[in-house]
């Protein structure tokens, strides 16, 4: 583990140790002692959407209980006080929320906890975790990948190919870097909106491909050599961007944060990204620049609305690419060196 681990881990452990105190001095009536399961040990749902081996976790005063992410919890599971969540369908959350009156700790295995708020548990009376940092090089590598196939147009040479058509405009001599076009990431002005872990993975290898990087986010600062600015800059960074990477999570604070007016502002060449929240993005606005070709186009992972309705405008949009929210998803070794509990506090 790195340092960084290895710190999230301690405090991790010592928050289950907390947890684990805090059972056993109110479980001391003799009615309790005789119902508990076994003295001082909690009882921990894991989901089956994620390979386990419990083997590695043996040495913990915990036990664990496999559950079905979508379906509702059978009874004797409703009394656990810790909880791992990973691709639960939201029946399935809401149902625990509502049942689970023993819970004290949510462990979910997603970068951020939408779903789990958005399912009614309260952040006030359960410590709710998040996986921060578990997605950054897979969300990175996908925003990587819609970049390069906005620039290079892989997806209108995939149109052709499959028409039988040979789509010369796309090949032979083509200009260097051509003003007022987004065809290469060399010399790019790629801006990322919600600067965090994804998007310092992300800014090296933009770097490296020689484009041009700079940040958005809460707090203005330098950030892994990246000049990260507030979002009081927008007005000045969005007309001198190719590329706009959005990484943003999902809250109120959030929606539809790339509205008509900074829609406007960005130049008529310039294509989105969006690998972060569907619901920061105006659709309807959206739709409208690229209807009226304001913009370059749209490389979008996420929707307001998942799976994406058979008869929304996005399907059939020129210069839409539609990603089915893939950018993260992929299973990693997530319990490595016991590391299940070793995760940053949502701080939201």
């Amino acid at each position: 583990m790195t340092n960084a681990q290895q710190s999230n881990y301690q405090k991790a452990i010592s928050r289950l140790h907390q947890i684990q105190l805090g059972l056993s001095q109110s479980e001391t009536t003799p009615q309790h002692q005789a119902a508990s399961r076994r003295p001082n040990r909690m009882k921990l749902l894991y989901p089956t959407s994620l390979k386990l081996n419990t083997k590695s976790l043996e040495g913990f005063g915990v036990d664990l209980v496999a559950y079905d992410v979508k379906k509702t919890l059978p009874e004797d599971a409703i009394d656990a006080e810790c909880l791992v969540t990973w691709c639960n369908s939201s029946d399935n959350l809401k149902d625990a929320a509502g049942r689970m009156k023993k819970l004290r700790w949510i462990q979910s295995l997603a970068a951020g906890p939408n779903d789990v708020l958005n399912a009614g548990f309260s952040a006030s009376e359960i410590t709710i975790c998040t996986g921060s940092g578990l997605h950054d090089h897979t969300v990175a590598e996908h925003a990587l990948g819609l970049l390069l196939n906005s620039a290079r147009r892989f997806f209108e040479m995939r149109d052709y190919q499959l028409q039988g058509k040979w789509p010369g405009h796309l090949g032979g001599p083509q200009p260097d870097r051509p003003a007022g076009k987004f065809t290469t990431l060399r010399d790019a002005r790629v801006l990322i909106w919600g600067f965090g872990n994804i998007g310092k993975t992300l800014a090296p290898w933009l770097t490296a491909l020689g484009a041009q990087v700079r940040g958005v986010a809460r707090h203005a600062g330098v950030r892994d050599g990246v000049e990260v600015y507030g979002e009081d800059k927008l007005p000045e960074l969005l007309p001198e961007t190719d590329a706009l990477v959005m990484i943003l999570p999902g809250s109120e604070a959030t929606k539809h944060v790339l509205n008509a007016e900074r829609l406007k502002q960005l130049p008529n060449h310039a294509w989105i990204v969006n690998v972060g929240r569907g619901t920061s993005v105006d659709d309807e606005a959206l739709l409208s620049a690229l209807e009226k070709e304001e913009i370059g186009g749209a490389a979008l992972d996420v929707f307001t609305t998942e799976p994406l309705p058979e008869n929304s405008p996005y399907w059939k949009q020129k210069n839409v690419v539609v990603s089915p929210h893939a950018a993260g998803g992929r299973e990693r070794k997530f319990w490595s060196q016991r590391t299940y509990v070793a995760f940053q506090p949502d701080k939201a």
